[in-house]
C-alpha cells in the first residue's frame, strides 16, 4: 500500500473513532448482573412523572430528586440483591403473576391478547415481556423480605396491650363506619340492558349474603375505581352520606350487605365491614392497629440489616464516580476494568519447580506427585 493510501486510512480510522459514541454504560456489577446509568434515568423520570401526576409542582419535583438523587443507585441494587436471593432460595411466583395479568386484562375489558399486550405497552412505556418479568421481580422482592424478615420480627402481645393501657388518649374515636362497595353502572345502556344490570346487582347482593367474599365480587365486578382496592372505601362520620343511604347502613350489622340502592347512574351495593363507636376504642378493634405502630420501627432497620448482609457476600463493584450509600462496611466494591488488567507471568524455574501429579489419558492419578524435573527416560 502506498504511503498516500496509509495516510487515507490513518485519516479514516481516525474519524471512525472520534464518531465513537457511548450508547450505554455500565455503572455497577452485582453478582453476575449489571446496572446501566440509564436504568438510574428512567427511576429518576418515573419518580418525576408519579410526583407531576399527583400534582406536585415542578420545583417541588426538582426538590425531591435533588433529595433523592444519591439513593436511586442504593434502591437498584437493593432490589436487585433481593430477586437474586429470591432465585436462590427456589421461589417461584408464575402461578401469582399469571393471575396477576389475567386480572389486569378482566379489568381493562381487552379480551384479545395482542391488543391487551399493545394496551400494556402504550400505558407502561415497557414491553410486555419487561412489565411481566418487573411484576414478577417487585413480587419475588416482597416475598424476600415476607420470608426472610418480616416473619422474624416478633412483637408480643404483652407490648401491645401495654402500649394501649399507656396511650389510651390516642384511641379516642369519633363515631366512624366502614364500608366496600360494588357499583354497576347504567351509563349509555338501554332498557333491557339496565334491567339486567338491576338483576345483576340483587344476584350480587345475594351472592355475598351466601357466603362469597364481598371483596372478590367487588374486584371482579365493580365499575367504580375503587374495584382496584377490592371496594374499600375511607370511613365515613355521620352526615356524609345521602340521607337514605346513611339510615340504612348505620342501622345495619357489621359484616352485613345491604339490598342494592338505585342510583342515577347505577346500582350501588354496599357492605358494612365496621362500626366503630364514638369513645375509648376497645382493645380488640386497635390491636391491629398496635401492632403496626410497634411493628414499622423494627421493620425498615431489620430490612437494612438484611440488605447489608446480601451486600457482604456479593459481589459488587461500582464505576468510579458512583456510591452505594448503604454500602457493606469494610468490603471493597473498587470497579475493574477487564480492558486494564495486567496478565500474571512466571519464569521457567518457577514453572520447573511447581509440583504436579501424574497423569492417567490426561487426568491427575490422586495421590502421586512429582517435581517439575522428570526422572523418567523416554
Amino acid at each position: 500500500m502506498s504511503y498516500r493510501a496509509l495516510l487515507a486510512a490513518g485519516f479514516a480510522a481516525a474519524s471512525l473513532s472520534a464518531q465513537v459514541v457511548v450508547i450505554e454504560q455500565i455503572i455497577a456489577k452485582v453478582n453476575g448482573e449489571i446496572i446501566t446509568r440509564s436504568e438510574i434515568d428512567r427511576s429518576r423520570k418515573a419518580m418525576a412523572e408519579d410526583m407531576k401526576s399527583r400534582g406536585a409542582s415542578e420545583s417541588d419535583v426538582a426538590q425531591a430528586l435533588k433529595e433523592r438523587e444519591k439513593d436511586f443507585l442504593r434502591d437498584k441494587i437493593d432490589s436487585m440483591l433481593l430477586v437474586q436471593k429470591g432465585k436462590e432460595l427456589s421461589i417461584n411466583l408464575d402461578g401469582e403473576v399469571t393471575k396477576y395479568i389475567a386480572d389486569m386484562q378482566r379489568k381493562s375489558k381487552i379480551a384479545d391478547q395482542d391488543a391487551f399486550q399493545a394496551y400494556v405497552r402504550e400505558n407502561t412505556g415497557m414491553s410486555f415481556e419487561d412489565y411481566r418479568s418487573e411484576i414478577r421481580n417487585n413480587m419475588l422482592t416482597r416475598r424476600v423480605i415476607g420470608q426472610e424478615v418480616s416473619s422474624k420480627i416478633v412483637i408480643p402481645k404483652a407490648d401491645v396491650r401495654k402500649y394501649y393501657d399507656e396511650h389510651k388518649e390516642e384511641f379516642q374515636r369519633e363515631e366512624r363506619l366502614f364500608l366496600r362497595e360494588i357499583f354497576l353502572t347504567t351509563e349509555g345502556k338501554n332498557d333491557t340492558e339496565k334491567a339486567a344490570i338491576e338483576k345483576k346487582a340483587k344476584d350480587l347482593a345475594s351472592r355475598a349474603r351466601r357466603g362469597e367474599k364481598f371483596n372478590e365480587l367487588a374486584r371482579d365486578n365493580s365499575d367504580s375505581d375503587s374495584a382496584r382496592n377490592e371496594g374499600e372505601l375511607p370511613p365515613f362520620k355521620k352526615g356524609e352520606l345521602r340521607k337514605e343511604i346513611e339510615e340504612k347502613v348505620w342501622a345495619a350489622q357489621r359484616n352485613e350487605t345491604l339490598d342494592p340502592f338505585s342510583m342515577p347512574n347505577g346500582w350501588l351495593i354496599l357492605k358494612v365491614e365496621e362500626h366503630h363507636q364514638a369513645g375509648l376504642a376497645a382493645y380488640e378493634e386497635v390491636e391491629g392497629e398496635i401492632m403496626n405502630k410497634l411493628y414499622e420501627p423494627k421493620m425498615q432497620p431489620a430490612i437494612r440489616e438484611f440488605l447489608t448482609k446480601l451486600r457482604s457476600e456479593a459481589f459488587l463493584e461500582l464505576r468510579e464516580g458512583y456510591v452505594d450509600t448503604s454500602a457493606a462496611p469494610g468490603k471493597s466494591t473498587a470497579w475493574t476494568d477487564p480492558a486494564v488488567l495486567k496478565p500474571e507471568t512466571v519464569t521457567k524455574k518457577e514453572v520447573a519447580s511447581m509440583t504436579r501429579k501424574k497423569k492417567l489419558l490426561g487426568f491427575p492419578v490422586p495421590g502421586t506427585a512429582i517435581t517439575g524435573k522428570s526422572t523418567s527416560k523416554s
